[in-house]
């Protein structure tokens, strides 16, 4: 390290990325100094806290530190005083700040942070990957999926497909059309994450005509038409008879929300649930 450049180092009982971003947004406001960042994380014990501040101490650095145990704190605290490093108590105030207007105690675990921003990436990941698998757009990496579900048009594939990845769910979903075989892909699939949507005929029948109406057309050739609505859910009738390891799930009258329920529960008896899955 040059001699004409000022160490700053991060200390925390976490990843330390909170206070590095910090850091780096306030040393904004000091555009002419030459300065780099050392991070430690994960810092738990006495010890690690003696070795980083005697560290600290040789090389005349300022420490910047975010702890949330109170003891631990107060020892770094203590370390830093006894050996004159200056030091920046990220945390510390704004919890005492905070258990002063709330009326209560943090909970003082560290790294819940970095808990959170993880699993808000991975419920990011399973949405990226339920848009990027809908409607049967792409049939690769199947395997990787939480659960694929498959149905004919209108029996709510999509709008289930996108609540369930809100919910940390990666999701493919793929439309059965009358005529053409199911996809070989799905082969790859653990049976158990399969689910099948049907519906009762009269119900889907007038899901496609209101859907006409809103696209502005009232005839849509076979789409809305009867016989061919009843030929299309004996179709996929027929194809979730011979796969009887897959589920099937009747949405007829049902929210969005029942069904989603509905298949998280039977994927939780299985312990099929994605173990990243986002937590109240």
């Amino acid at each position: 390290m040059s001699e004409t450049k000022k160490r700053i180092v991060i200390l925390s009982d976490g990843t330390g990325e909170t206070a590095v971003q910090m850091t780096k947004a306030a040393m904004v406001q000091f555009e002419k100094e030459d300065y780099v960042i050392s991070r430690f994380k994960n810092v738990r014990t006495p010890a690690q806290i003696e070795a980083i501040v005697e560290e600290a101490q040789h090389g005349k650095d300022l420490l910047i530190y975010t702890i949330v145990t109170p003891s631990l704190r107060s020892y770094l605290l203590q370390q830093c005083h006894e050996r004159m490093v200056p030091c920046v108590d990220l945390i510390g105030p704004l919890l005492a700040g905070l258990a002063n207007y709330f009326g209560f105690e943090p909970k003082l675990v560290a790294g819940l942070l970095h808990d959170v921003n993880e699993r808000y990436f991975k419920r990011i990941a399973a949405m990226e990957y339920s848009v990027s698998h809908d409607d049967g757009k792409d049939l690769t990496g199947l395997e990787n999926a939480d659960l694929v579900i498959m149905g004919i048009s209108r029996t709510s594939k999509t709008p289930l497909s996108m609540y369930l990845s809100h919910h940390g769910w990666k999701v493919a979903n793929i439309p059965l059309i009358r005529g053409f075989d199911v996809p070989e892909e799905i082969q790859k699939v653990d049976p158990r994450k399969v689910i099948c949507l049907t519906i009762d005929p009269e119900e889907l029948l007038t899901i496609r005509r209101n859907r006409l109406v809103r696209l502005g057309s009232d005839k849509g050739g076979d789409y809305a038409d009867k016989d061919r609505v009843i030929a299309e859910i004996d179709y996929a009738a027929d194809i979730f008879k011979r796969n009887r390891k897959w589920s099937v799930f009747n949405v007829t009258g049902k929210a969005l929300e029942e069904t989603a329920a509905e298949i998280m529960k039977l994927m939780a008896s299985r312990r099929l649930t994605p173990p990243d899955i986002l937590r109240n």
